[in-house]
């Protein structure tokens, strides 16, 4: 079930970027504290036995609650961004998406084949850019993986689950 709080403070911008899409825009939750305790609880909650050693923040939404989530969970964070944004050796990873390609990147000694990943974003749609990340993440070889997002927009995108690995258990905080 949704939190009321953070339904009652996500902001939705009708008809952006383009007409008939409504946007769900979650810096209404990361500017007001209540929200991100209740967001850094759920999250909590969710992992904290699940032995999580390492955080991959998308960017960029992706960063803000993977730096909350990895001080509660005792766990290290990884950046995966654009190419270009980070300064060591990478590993990228390209992905289709619905107007081109486009590439993430992790840096070569982020993650060990002992790490327990979870990676973290602020929206689950069409999933093209997690599903990149999560490749991206199994070319290290980690024990496991699994995948958390503050919204789900599972009403609009309702076979998206079905484009990850079944070994992935993805959570969303908010289903739409």
């Amino acid at each position: 079930m949704n939190n009321q709080t953070l339904v009652e403070n996500l902001r939705t911008i009708k008809d952006w970027p383009i007409k008939g899409v409504n946007f769900r825009d979650v810096t209404t939750l990361f500017k007001n504290a209540e929200c991100v305790k209740i967001i850094s609880d759920m999250m909590y909650d969710l992992y904290k036995d699940k032995g999580i050693t390492k955080i991959v923040g998308i960017e960029s939404r992706g960063f803000v609650m993977s730096s909350a989530a990895a001080i509660r969970l005792n766990a290290g964070i990884v950046l995966c961004r654009k190419p270009g944004k980070l300064p060591c050796d990478t590993i990228q990873q390209s992905y289709a998406k619905e107007y081109g390609i486009d590439t993430i990147e992790i840096h070569k000694d982020a993650i060990t084949p002992d790490d327990v990943v979870l990676l973290h974003d602020d929206l689950l749609a069409t999933g093209g850019t997690m599903k990149a990340a999560c490749d991206l993440v199994r070319k290290f070889k980690p024990k496991k993986i699994f995948c958390n997002f503050i919204m789900e927009l599972s009403s609009e995108f309702p076979h998206t689950r079905e484009i990850f690995d079944k070994d992935v258990e993805i959570t969303s905080l908010l289903k739409f």
